[in-house]
């Protein structure tokens, strides 16, 4: 199998790096990016080869690995250099997918989310397979003997998971790192050293991303509705919050 991934950053290299180690049958991979530097530090970094935007090479399967204002466009300009199947890395499903079926309708399609951060693999990768078959079955395969967990599934249920997986969760660490003070560690609580750290992960990577994610899904207006209720609320209305919180 020969696999084009456009996009050299994190997830593709996590995708190329995965796939050919995890399956059975040889692997080749060529990397494609806006920026010819990337791309070709990516091959040299994984014993792959670097191809040009405009090369009219083709392949088995072509992975578009882009941030999501990007994704649909990109797979409209590569779902031709795809001779068997398209794999999108966007996490983002509904947009990606219509973009699949209109340019690579007789192709297999199949849009994946990696749940985590490459330098935490493995992990849950969410997928939803819209037209499968045998080099789908291989891609799968091979994720998970490198021991990710495939959790297929349709994309309107992955965005509206996102919107609170992602939007809000990252609204709510965000928010608490913006109004929280400078504390000493000797007057930190379990629950706020925990918050911290978040904190610290979340705002340790590149906030494109993050803004591309805020942007894509709703949950950050939620939060903030759930915010001014509890600042607004009397002793009575907290403990009827506090418990609608835990879900009692």
């Amino acid at each position: 199998m020969n696999v084009l991934v456009v996009g050299a950053g994190e997830m593709g290299r996590w995708f190329a790096t995965a796939l050919r180690d995890g399956s059975d049958a040889t692997v080749e991979i060529a990397f494609s990016d806006a920026d010819p530097a990337v791309a070709e530090a990516a091959a040299d970094a994984l014993d792959a080869r670097a191809v040009a935007l405009d090369s009219e090479d083709t392949f088995d399967v072509v992975c578009v690995a882009v941030p999501i204002p990007a994704a649909e466009e990109v797979i409209a300009q590569f779902a031709g250099r795809a001779r068997a199947a398209i794999v999108d890395l966007a996490g983002y499903m509904a947009g990606p997918l219509a973009a699949m079926r209109e340019h690579a309708s007789e192709h297999e399609r199949v849009s994946l989310h990696p749940l985590f951060a490459a330098e935490n693999a493995p992990g849950n990768v969410a997928a939803v397979v819209d037209s499968g078959g045998p080099t789908v079955d291989a891609i799968c395969e091979a994720l998970s003997a490198r021991g990710n967990t495939w959790v297929e599934t349709d994309a309107a249920t992955h965005d509206h998971a996102m919107e609170t997986v992602q939007a809000a969760a990252h609204t709510a660490v965000l928010a608490f790192g913006l109004a929280a003070a400078n504390v000493p560690t000797e007057f930190q609580t379990p629950v706020s050293a925990g918050l911290f750290d978040l904190v610290e992960q979340v705002t340790g990577n590149d906030p494109r991303v993050y803004a591309d994610i805020q942007a894509t899904f709703e949950g950050a207006a939620a939060v903030a509705d759930a915010a001014e209720r509890i600042a607004e609320a009397d002793r009575e209305a907290f403990e009827d919050l506090y418990r609608e919180a835990s879900h009692e």
